[in-house]
């Protein structure tokens, strides 16, 4: 990887939420801590694809000898950020028999019966899988405070929920990586525009994307609230630049590969005697 340029300065560090985090001074068209452009970090992702294609093998094999360890990759984002694209050009490399995926819509009858959390508990991955969620339990805190359907001592209730939440399953063995991909209001009009222009993508489009761009100030102050709220060392947030395609892609698969990396993956050594089991396999 001689001639791959890498990042100077590891996304893990440069892209988390901390306790003086102000959402309002990220640059969303800016690529903190890369120096390439589009093809080098393009070449970049390719070149790490079997890097992170190993480590979740290595994931899912340690669950086959009693492993409880596994990841769950939080996307949270405005409409047009991004996130399909995550999934497709980060995600679609690893083994999908490995990959559990979640895109969470608005609740139904039956788990608006429920507490908030009831719908996300069932989704959590199994031990030895990366899991996704696309939207996740977060949205009880952003679109919840936004149109006010939660009053302030609720929210307060989520949001030590939340915490409470993801510290059990921090201890059960799950890392826990939370991306908010950050667009600018700018930057999702033109996207928005490019879905009506092209036949192959209208059918992405939607009157309530349109619908809640009026609310957008109050989801930035929804997200500030949000990161100030749960953002911790177990499970910190990542505010990854968006307006960049290309750059959103390297950070996440960067922040996956931290958080398998940071697992202390092993390949299981199982109990055999090798030598008679090749000569069975010769007679056989």
């Amino acid at each position: 990887m001689a001639d791959v340029v890498n990042f100077d300065e590891h996304p893990a560090d440069t892209l988390k939420a901390g306790k003086k985090f102000k959402l309002g001074d990220v640059d969303p068209g800016s690529t903190p801590g890369y120096s390439g452009d589009k093809a080098e970090g393009e070449k970049l992702l390719s070149e790490l694809d079997g890097k992170l294609t190993n480590l979740q093998e290595q994931l899912f094999a340690e669950s086959r000898i009693g492993g409880k360890k596994r990841v769950l990759l939080v996307l949270q984002a405005m409409d047009t950020a991004g996130k399909g694209g995550i999934v497709n050009h980060v995600m679609g490399q690893m083994n999908p028999q490995g990959v559990q995926l979640k895109s969470f819509k608005a609740p139904t009858p039956e788990e608006q019966s429920y507490d908030f959390l009831w719908r996300i508990e069932k989704e959590v991955p199994a031990a030895g899988m990366v899991g996704v969620f696309d939207r996740s339990h977060y949205e009880d805190v952003l679109i919840h405070r936004v149109h006010r359907w939660a009053d302030a001592e609720e929210l307060e209730r989520r949001y030590r929920a939340i915490n409470e939440f993801e510290a059990r399953q921090t201890a059960a063995g799950t890392k826990i990586v939370k991306v908010m991909l950050h667009i600018s209001r700018d930057e999702q009009q033109e996207r928005l525009l490019a879905r009506l222009e092209d036949p192959a993508k209208r059918w992405k489009y939607s009157g309530n994307d349109l619908k809640e761009r009026a609310f957008w100030d109050d989801y930035m102050d929804a997200y500030q609230a949000a990161f100030e709220q749960t953002s911790s060392e177990l499970a910190p947030w990542h505010v990854v630049p968006a307006n960049k395609k290309w750059f959103a892609r390297i950070a996440v698969q960067q922040l996956l590969l931290d958080a398998l990396e940071g697992l202390g993956l092993e390949w299981p050594v199982p109990e055999l005697d090798i030598e008679m089991e090749q000569e069975l396999v010769r007679r056989s």
